[in-house]
C-alpha cells in the first residue's frame, strides 16, 4: 500500500519560512516524480511545484516560484517543500502527490496523495 505522510505546516507570520516534509512508503520512491498541490480554504487544488525522478528537474507554479523551492531525498524516500516569503495568500492544506498527469486540477489527476498538512500564514 502506497502511503504519502506530511508533516511541517504550522502558523507563521508574513515573510516567514517553513519546510514540508512527505515521508513515501509502499513504492520505488526514486523512480516517481513528486509534486506538491495546495487548496486553500473555499478553493479548488492548485499544483504548485514538481520534481522528477532521475534528474531532478524541478517546476514551479508562478505564485510561488522564486519563494518556494522543492528538493527530495531518495535514501530518506522523502519530499520537501522549503517555503520562504510566505504571504497570506500561502494559507492552505499542502499536499504531496504522485503519479499525477501532466496538469494536476483535481484529485484523480494523481493516483496517490497524503492526507496534507495545514499551512497558516497570518499576523
Amino acid at each position: 500500500e502506497v502511503q504519502l505522510v506530511e508533516s511541517g505546516g504550522a502558523l507563521v507570520q508574513p515573510g516567514g519560512s517553513l519546510r514540508l516534509s512527505c515521508v513515501a512508503s509502499g513504492l520505488l520512491f526514486s523512480t516517481y516524480a513528486m509534486n506538491w498541490v495546495r487548496q486553500a480554504p473555499g478553493k479548488g487544488l492548485e499544483w504548485i511545484s514538481r520534481i522528477t525522478s532521475r534528474t531532478g528537474r524541478t517546476d514551479y507554479a508562478d505564485s510561488v516560484k522564486g519563494r518556494f523551492t522543492i528538493s527530495r531525498d531518495n535514501a530518506k524516500n522523502t519530499l520537501y517543500l522549503q517555503m520562504n516569503s510566505l504571504k497570506t495568500e500561502d494559507t492552505a492544506v499542502y499536499y504531496c502527490a504522485t503519479d499525477c498527469l501532466t496538469v494536476v486540477l483535481r484529485r484523480g489527476d494523481c493516483s496517490y496523495w497524503g492526507q496534507g498538512t495545514q499551512v497558516t500564514v497570518s499576523s
